[in-house]
Order: C-alpha cells, then structure tokens, then sequence
C-alpha cells in the first residue's frame, strides 16, 4: 500500500469513525469527563483536512501527519496517547515506500508500546490496551487476506473490551469512580473497537 492509498483509505475509516462520537461521549461521561466524543469527532476532522493537503505522501509522512493533528486537535490524555503511538509508528516505519502485512504489524506493535509506555498501563487496568493489544496479538499471527484479518482483529478488541467491563477502571478520571465504575465497557477501548470497524468497512469498500 502506498502512501497515497494509505490516505484514501485513513479518509473512509475516519469519516465513519466520526460517527461514533455520541456513542463515545456517553460512555466518557457515565466514567469521566465525557470528552471522548469531541476528542474523536475533531480529531477524525483535523487528520482527515491535514492528510488532504498532502501531495504524494510517504507512509511515514502520512502516520506522522495524523499522529500530530489528531494529538493537537482536542488536547486529551486519548488523544496525546493516540497521536504519540502514530509519532512512534511513523518512526519504526520509516522510510518506507509502502506497506505490507509486515508494515502493518510495525504499526501496531509501536502504537500499542507507546501507549503502553507513556500511559503507564498493563492489561487489565481496563483501558485502550484491553482491545488493543489482543487484536495486535492476533495481527501478528494472521495469514489471510486484509478483510480476514481485520474481522480476527476485532472480535479479539471486542472481546478484551467486554471481559474487562466487570472490573475496576485503573487509570485515568474513570478510576477516580472505583467500584462505580464496574459494569461499564472503557470507553478508549470501545474507540479502539470502532476505528477497527470503521477500518474493516473501509477496506470492504475499495475491494468492490
């Protein structure tokens, strides 16, 4: 996949991901501050105009491009996380003409150590990381075609998000709630859980 590709289909996932922001904001709200929504909903925006303006872009250009309009675009903790996985994943990639599944497994593994790394957080701790890291897992075994893998890779992130939904939320304004935050799926989580979706449908539409 080229740089250019890359954008194309970055701009279908992105724009259905948006979407999700009212489902997102009342999530956030019933275990934080609830501007989950907003985050996604101007960051989508920002990576979207700013990926437009690219001429032929690198991969790398094109993750170090969104990775800084989606951090800046709605300062938030998600926000600074996501934004610095993409930093990290421009980074490993590289300089990198295109990309492959190989490419795709660089990507994931640097975004979820990063977030990893900065957000101070393991599995279990009901964050981003409960989707995240199983469907990277899954990614990295994957030998089928894109859409194959894509749908391994979230009912991986789906089920992470729905065996963590009992327990206690660890970090961040939601574990400020402690045992009023049981019951309840994390919300970065379930971002995580749409942008895969949002991703899959992407990747459906430019195979018709």
């Amino acid at each position: 996949m080229t740089g250019a590709e890359l954008v194309s289909l970055l701009d279908a996932a992105l724009e259905r991901l948006a979407e999700s922001r009212n489902e997102l904001r009342d999530l956030d709200a019933a275990l934080g501050d609830g501007d989950l929504g907003i985050t996604v909903g101007k960051g989508c925006q920002a990576v979207r105009a700013k990926l437009a303006a690219l001429g032929d872009p690198s991969p790398t250009e094109v993750l170090r491009t969104a990775g800084t309009a989606f951090a800046t675009a709605n300062p938030s903790t998600f926000a600074a996380l996501t934004g610095g996985g993409l930093l990290a994943a421009a980074k490993a990639v590289g300089e990198a003409d295109g990309l492959d599944r190989d490419g795709a497994r660089t990507i994931a593994r640097a975004v979820a150590d990063s977030i990893r790394t900065r957000g101070k957080a393991e599995l279990g701790d009901k964050t981003v990381l409960d989707a995240l890291v199983p469907s990277v897992e899954v990614l990295e075994g994957a030998d089928g075609d894109a859409p194959t893998a894509l749908a391994a890779m979230i009912d991986a992130a789906r089920r992470g998000v729905e065996e963590t939904a009992s327990g206690e939320s660890k970090r961040g304004r939601a574990s400020w709630l402690q045992q009023r935050s049981a019951g309840r799926p994390d919300p970065g989580a379930t971002a995580y859980v749409r942008f895969l979706e949002s991703l899959a449908a992407a990747v459906e539409a430019t195979a018709r």
